[in-house]
């Protein structure tokens, strides 16, 4: 039996640089004592609160069919929610639930894209983005976001290769670099845009988690509400990532089509989690600041320890639960680093080569153990870096 391309061709075929993460996963289960700065996972599970107000719907009957597009319940805190933080007027209309993050991206292009469409999206980027834009039938076209101007998007680099693209997903705060991107940045992706009538897909996952500068949405920019889809959810805000809940922002035609989508995909989120989703979102600001704490204080002393030595140099740490580190003073790529640390200090991050080419001879650390234990890794890497630039 045949199977389908757009299944077989899926992620592209090739090594996807993530080689690295699966050894030390081995070994890990093999029993070695391995330190893993690799995957954006909340060392601190979901709270206690969020998950007894998601056991109390499920007892309360909360267990059959959800609305498709989601409960209104919910859609009217996440509109409230993007109201209060961006500035913009949003209602339940502008909308949709999604089975997280992930979901809500194969949504967004599912719309914006035919077969063999291009579309667009930064590099370096978050693991899934080609192969969401293959599952569509579309074909991935990378933009580059160079190192020397700080993984900061040039909108003259989108618009060279933007000539009959359809689309174009960008992510700030961006993992993997935990860059922001400067309003210079987001006015020079909106002209692009508008010049050559792209969708902006702008996964904005990462917006509780701002440590400098300011997260501004394209939605909030001129000309940009009808053109602009936004991905947000619970799972890094509120360290829901098992929950699996999450949703687009965009203009009320749009979320009437995708609507549709989701009646013939996932026919909705579970209703017990759509009510703990209610709650958590109840707890307010001061909440989601409690949830992010922990991650801007590791960036900290991550950065303190960087300092006084020369061979380790920080992309500037803006956002997000990573710091993406310069590692081209050791003469190694960063998958021969990955490795070495790995092998030489049980220690396991992501070379930048698993995000595309631009992050070569970069690592990603995300900042997902506790900081006794992430000082004593950042000193083996940084002792392991000083003795290969010798």
């Amino acid at each position: 039996m045949k199977f389908s391309n757009r299944i077989t061709g899926l992620t592209g075929g090739g090594s996807d640089g993530w080689d690295v993460f699966y050894r030390a996963r081995a070994m890990k289960a093999a029993g070695e004592d391995i330190t893993e700065l690799t995957i954006g996972e909340h060392d601190i599970r979901t709270d206690p609160s969020i998950l007894d107000a998601m056991h109390a719907a499920a007892l309360a009957g909360h267990t059959g069919y959800s609305m498709f597009n989601g409960n209104i319940s919910l859609r009217e805190r996440v509109a409230k929610r993007v109201a209060e933080r961006t500035g913009m007027a949003t209602t339940p209309g502008n909308i949709l639930i999604t089975p997280g993050g992930q979901s809500a991206l194969f949504a967004s292009h599912n719309l914006t894209c035919d077969d063999g469409d291009r579309a667009l999206f930064i590099d370096p980027y978050y693991a899934t983005y080609p192969g969401t834009i293959r599952g569509v039938g579309a074909k991935p076209v990378a933009v580059p976001a160079h190192a020397d101007r700080g993984f900061q998007p040039q909108a003259q680099d989108i618009k060279a290769v933007a000539d009959g693209a359809k689309s174009l997903l960008i992510n700030s705060p961006n993992n993997p670099t935990g860059v922001v991107y400067t309003p210079e940045t987001m006015n020079g992706i909106a002209r692009a845009c508008l010049d050559h009538d792209l969708w902006l897909i702008s996964d904005e996952v990462y917006d509780t988690q701002i440590w400098q500068d300011a997260h501004i949405t394209p939605r909030a920019l001129p000309d940009m509400l009808e053109r602009t889809l936004v991905i947000g959810s619970l799972s890094k805000s509120h360290a829901m990532t098992g929950s699996r809940i999450g949703w687009i922002v965009g203009p009320e035609e749009a979320i009437y089509h995708i609507g549709n989508l989701a009646t013939h995909t996932t026919y909705g989120v579970a209703g017990f989690i759509q009510e703990a989703a209610c709650f958590a979102l109840d707890q307010g600001a001061e909440f989601e600041e409690m949830i992010a704490a922990p991650f801007r204080r590791r960036r900290d002393l991550v950065l303190a320890l960087l300092e006084g030595q020369n061979v380790v140099r920080s992309i500037p740490a803006q956002g997000a639960m990573y710091v993406m580190l310069d590692i081209r003073a050791t003469g190694l790529s960063g998958e021969e680093f990955a490795n070495a640390l790995l092998d030489t200090h049980h220690v396991a991050v992501m070379p930048g080569e698993s995000f595309g080419t631009s992050a070569a001879g970069h690592i990603r650390v995300a900042l997902t153990v506790e900081d006794t234990a992430l000082e004593a890794a950042m000193h083996k890497l940084t002792d392991l870096a000083t003795t290969l630039a010798k």
